[in-house]
């Protein structure tokens, strides 16, 4: 009786440690789908983050090296940044910007001649644009700045694309 009693105790554990396990089964897979997909979401905004090149439909376009030409403007700026709240410094940064262009675009023939003279209307752009960010900010959010400060100057030339790239070099906060 007692060897009886000692095996369907031992089958009902079972039976429990088995509902038991698939209900954690259950529980980490679901938790193990979410997670996958947060993960696939940021490798996907990574990659897209660390393409060159302009999107046309969503899709990046690479410009090969023998294709890019750069327009930098001459010299260092140097711009306000936004008060952060509770600190009393003024901050600034000096920052060199450089455009990539793409050679073999459509509109580089009819826009190409007019950049040097638009070198004000850019600074205007880059300064606009540094100007709306806090020290921390910016620091932090340099890849924002130049997606706004492209999406700004492409705008100014109707949506053209020709300009795909920003860039900046010898960058300095204060």
């Amino acid at each position: 009786m007692k060897k009886n009693l000692l095996s369907i105790l031992i089958l009902g554990l079972t039976f429990i440690n088995i509902i038991i396990s698939g209900i954690t089964m259950f529980m980490v897979v679901t938790t193990n789908q979410k997670t996958a997909k947060v993960v696939t979401d940021v490798a996907n905004a990574i990659s897209i983050d660390l393409g060159t090149g302009s999107s046309e439909g969503g899709a990046v376009t690479t410009v090969p090296i023998e294709d890019i030409q750069t327009y930098s403007i001459p010299d260092k700026m140097t711009i306000a940044l936004k008060p952060t709240p509770g600190d009393d410094d003024g901050h600034f940064c000096m920052v060199s910007v450089f455009f990539s262009i793409n050679t073999k675009h459509k509109d580089y023939k009819k826009y190409s001649a007019t950049i040097a003279e638009k070198e004000n209307l850019f600074r205007s752009i880059v300064n606009d644009v540094f100007s709306k960010y806090t020290v921390d900010e910016a620091r932090v959010s340099q890849d924002e700045i130049k997606k706004e400060i492209l999406k700004q100057v492409q705008d100014k030339y109707s949506g053209s694309d020709f300009i795909f790239e920003v860039s900046f070099s010898d960058i300095v906060f204060q």
